[in-house]
């Protein structure tokens, strides 16, 4: 929070991160839940109101479970953005390689809503293989 409020001091907006920040996915193990004890729960709840005070003009809320992003949603002023962090937040955000289907690895909270890397694959694939039999150009 120290961080966010210099630099809203210095007029840099601040859009904060809480809850499983892809960052720090190593430190958590990987792409874990957080807040599932208690005390996570206790520790991401106070870092969103303390990044809200430092001067955040939202807070991102990420792999959590909906309860506590209804909870948080509910103490802070600021619009909180859920990434898996249930249908309470102000607002919800998919990363597109995952609802595209660009990726071999999504998180568990994504929704694929395409499958367009398959597509892509073959439609690559029988490309080239049309430049190796000189069909085309």
């Amino acid at each position: 929070a120290e961080t966010v409020n210099k630099l809203t001091l210095a007029g840099i907006p601040v859009l904060a991160h809480v809850g499983l920040t892809p960052q720090s996915v190593h430190q958590f193990g990987g792409y874990r839940k957080q807040g599932k004890t208690d005390g996570d729960r206790d520790r991401i709840l106070a870092e969103a109101i303390a990044l809200e005070k430092a001067g955040a003009f939202a807070i991102v809320l990420e792999h959590i479970p909906a309860d506590l992003g209804k909870t948080i949603s509910e103490k802070l002023i600021v619009p909180t953005i859920g990434i898996g962090a249930g249908p309470h937040c102000d607002g919800q955000v998919l990363v597109i390689n995952d609802m595209l289907g660009l990726s071999a690895w999504q998180p568990p909270f994504a929704k694929t809503y395409a499958n367009l890397g398959e597509t892509i694959t073959k439609a690559v694939k029988d490309y080239c293989a049309e430049v190796r039999e000189q069909k085309f150009p």
